[in-house]
């Protein structure tokens, strides 16, 4: 299907404003199904008819999108590696561990919360410092 017959097909199957939402946060006009949304309000879609591994997709809820805004199981979901979304999968309550935070922690890449490494062992070369005599 050619490119403008697909994106006119999807405004007349999303309307004006999702498909003007889309083209300014996405880049493209897709329509399909809404499977579900998560904690942070990101809405998940799917659409068998398009082309392979594009066939899903999310809607941030804020502007400054990250793969990071997304919880471990959607994002597990939407990269494919799972076949049933979190909200219609029987495991997720098994998957709960003890050791894993209760509240999902975003990446910090970049920012002040980000992990720096330290040392704790003594250097073994000590850099040089040049002592200058008195004249």
């Amino acid at each position: 299907m050619s490119y403008i017959s697909r994106t006119l097909g999807n405004l007349r199957k999303i309307g004006l404003k999702d498909y003007w939402h889309q083209l300014n946060y996405i880049g493209d006009t897709k329509a399909g199904v809404l499977i579900g949304t998560d904690k942070f309000g990101n809405k998940f879609f799917e659409n068998q008819d398009e082309l392979p591994l594009r066939t899903r997709w999310v809607d941030y809820a804020k502007h400054d999108f990250d793969a990071g805004h997304i919880e471990p199981l959607w994002h597990a979901w939407i990269s494919y590696l799972v076949d049933t979304p979190p909200n219609k999968d029987p495991f997720k309550a098994a998957s709960e561990r003890a050791w894993s935070p209760k509240e999902h922690v975003p990446n910090r890449t970049f920012s002040r919360g980000a992990f720096k490494t330290y040392s704790t062992t003594q250097p073994k070369i000590k850099a040089w410092e040049p002592i200058a005599a008195p004249r």
